[in-house]
């Protein structure tokens, strides 16, 4: 089946199968979250992003292999509902944006800044720290040295716009800008965006939209 990245909260999660990585989505919870199991095809180690609700639907996805860690991609109550839960069953190490963590009132082994590397297995993930929707919102770039990039946006970028900054123009100014110097001026338009809420897009799709975000103020 060819991934589509369009999943339902109660449908089964969707996969796409790259060649180092298996990237597992699924929906869950009252709000429409997407939380992903990565899965390093080269040594089975497996991590979490977003235990965002519904810990008995993602423990199921996870399997009976579990998860080395857990990455909270911001302070939002709807990213975490199922955290708690999710690391006493699996033993995860969490890890969360270094100014977002005091807001997630389960504890973060690991700080996460702008740059820092976290891995699955063999594969490595590029923490970038995106401000505006949270202060310490953090996406997640997996540079394919087999094909395209892949990013996992949290609330940060979605289709057709940026997070939510909640009117507030120096919010929006911040987030526009650090989405557009970290993502799209760093990335190419094959990259794939795997967002928090919502189906998946990719730079290219968005990226002759940026004049139109700027103009509105959101």
């Amino acid at each position: 089946m060819t991934y589509s990245g369009a999943v339902k909260v109660g449908g089964p999660a969707d996969v796409h199968e790259l060649q180092n990585l298996m990237i597992s989505k699924v929906a869950v919870g009252p709000m429409d979250n997407n939380a992903y199991v990565l899965r390093c095809r080269a040594t089975d180690e497996q991590l979490l992003i977003d235990a965002a609700n519904d810990a008995g639907t993602l423990l199921t996805l996870i399997g009976d292999d579990g998860i080395a860690s857990v990455v909270t991609t911001h302070q939002h109550g709807d990213h975490w509902q199922a955290l708690a839960e999710v690391v006493a069953a699996t033993g995860a190490r969490t890890y969360a944006g270094r100014d977002d963590a005091e807001g997630i009132p389960v504890p973060t082994d690991v700080l996460v800044g702008d740059g820092d590397t976290i891995r699955v297995g063999r594969v490595e993930l590029t923490a970038r720290h995106l401000v505006g929707h949270t202060p310490g919102s953090i996406a997640l770039v997996y540079d394919d040295p087999h094909g395209h990039p892949h990013v996992f946006t949290g609330d940060c970028l979605f289709p057709g716009g940026v997070g939510n900054t909640r009117k507030d123009p120096k919010a929006f100014a911040s987030l526009i800008h650090d989405v557009e110097t970290k993502i799209f001026d760093a990335l190419p338009d094959e990259t794939w965006v795997y967002p928090g809420h919502g189906n998946d897009t990719t730079l290219g799709a968005e990226r002759p939209h940026l004049p139109e975000w700027h103009a509105r103020g959101w």
